[in-house]
């Protein structure tokens, strides 16, 4: 079982290559909930066609910043929330961290909603009881931790590939995509909306990467750890989309709300059970990082009050256990409208963690260059302080700036969605305008 939790790996515990990174994102978003997304771009009006195109530029795009943070991990050796306390203060990164937290349960909950689907048609169970089966097999391999993660990812991108490589063969043969691809129209808005979808899917891992490269030696290349990320996560999300917005192009109501049931249902019937089998293994990988995430998340927040910089077996268990179970609980209560639900809580993460994304990626990159005192992030008297106002300054304005070019707050093109780039732009540049002269932290002990 792994000891560390929220404290500096030590040089001495450092290990692997960042070639596993691709294996790991790869599997993280070659499974049914990117399938599930990918849909959503046609299920907002755009061509099966332009879904494609706007599946494939999101992911491009959307997995610069990303996979930026990856980069974070092997040079401090810290989770990833836990490094906002230097631009936020100790204090006052705990607003972009309970966001955080939402943003892990959400994906918790839809991850239980269909990985408890498949299992329900494995074992005939209740659907309600087949979620909570999943929630805590996903919280026994987070329990483990970190090496077990990385090794799962290996098994479930070999699996997830046969099978995606086998369900597009199937969708191919069965059905006439050149016919539904033929329909090409081209509407804007419609496009910028699918386009900001698939890059909210990319943006909102932002908070995961460092926690999955923290292990890595600090000497580990960064253009390495960022091209390695890159890769598994842009092929195995356009890949798992692409198919998701085929699948609902062909099948319409048929898939939606039956997403796991029409899936399977592309093979033979003597493949039902070993179909399923490869669904449930694909969502565990995202899964189990959810759990793993929103433990560390849940733990940086509740340690600004009191400092420490790690937690107990017991702390840790009891924290994996309990945020594993309200993932759970919310998917049974919310699964009737999943795929609804789902397009709502993809946009309310947009806005709220671009910008945080934006602060974050400036400060390691442009402001404090990979520079920092790991033990003042773990001190509200230490040099980063309680707040920073600075930040949060930006952060707001990056939110409210959003606002006019939004979906649901009365866009300035109706129905598309360009909040996304003023996310990133705006409180990234107002921050580097802010912080550019500040003297940096002389680094302290790890």
């Amino acid at each position: 079982m792994e000891r560390r939790s929220i404290e500096p790996v030590p040089a001495g515990e450092r290990h692997g290559h960042p070639r596993s990174l691709f294996t790991l994102w790869f599997a993280a978003n070659m499974q049914i909930t990117s399938a599930v997304t990918g849909a959503v771009t046609v299920v907002s009006g755009l061509s099966p066609l332009w879904g494609l195109v706007a599946i494939v530029l999101g992911n491009v795009i959307g997995s610069v910043p990303m996979a930026l943070h990856a980069a974070q991990g092997p040079k401090l050796g810290i989770p990833q929330m836990i490094q906002s306390r230097a631009q936020f203060g100790v204090y006052g990164a705990v607003f972009p961290l309970i966001l955080v937290v939402l943003m892990y349960l959400g994906y918790n909950a839809s991850g239980d909603v269909l990985g408890g689907q498949a299992v329900a048609q494995i074992t005939g169970l209740p659907i309600d009881l087949t979620i909570l089966v999943y929630a805590a097999l996903s919280a026994l391999i987070a329990l483990v931790g970190y090496r077990l993660i990385h090794r799962f990812g290996w098994i479930a991108s070999a699996v997830s590939v046969i099978t995606f490589v086998y369900l597009s063969f199937r969708l191919f043969t069965g059905h006439d995509i050149g016919a539904l691809l033929a329909e090409s129209t081209l509407d804007w808005p419609k496009f910028l909306l699918a386009l900001s979808i698939v890059v909210s899917w990319q943006l909102t891992f932002g908070p995961y990467v460092a926690d999955t490269s923290r292990y890595l030696p600090e000497s580990t290349s960064t253009r390495a750890t960022f091209w390695w990320t890159y890769g598994g996560t842009a092929l195995g999300a356009a890949w798992a989309m692409s198919f998701g917005a085929l699948a609902y192009a062909v099948a319409g109501k048929a898939f939606k709300g039956h997403e796991v049931a029409y899936i399977v249902g592309l093979g033979p019937a003597a493949l039902l059970i070993p179909l399923l089998l490869a669904i449930a293994i694909g969502k565990f990988t995202v899964n189990v990082l959810n759990i793993y995430g929103g433990y560390m998340t849940v733990a940086t927040t509740i340690t600004a009050a009191r400092p420490t910089r790690e937690l107990s077996t017991v702390a840790r268990t009891v924290c994996i256990v309990a945020f594993a179970a309200v993932g759970g609980i919310v998917a049974v209560l919310g699964r009737g409208e999943f795929l609804g639900n789902f397009l709502l809580f993809l946009h309310f993460l947009l806005y709220f963690l671009t910008p945080w994304s934006a602060i974050n990626l400036v400060d390691f990159y442009l402001v404090r260059k990979a520079d920092y005192d790991l033990a003042a992030m773990y001190d509200p008297n230490g040099h980063y302080g309680r707040w920073s106002v600075p930040a949060l300054v930006a952060y707001v304005l990056g939110i409210a700036v959003q606002l006019p070019f939004a979906e649901f707050t009365g866009p300035l093109i109706p129905g598309a969605d360009l909040s996304w780039l003023l996310g990133l732009a705006v409180p990234g540049l107002l921050y580097w305008l802010l912080l550019r002269n500040r003297p940096r932290a002389v680094p302290g002990p790890r």
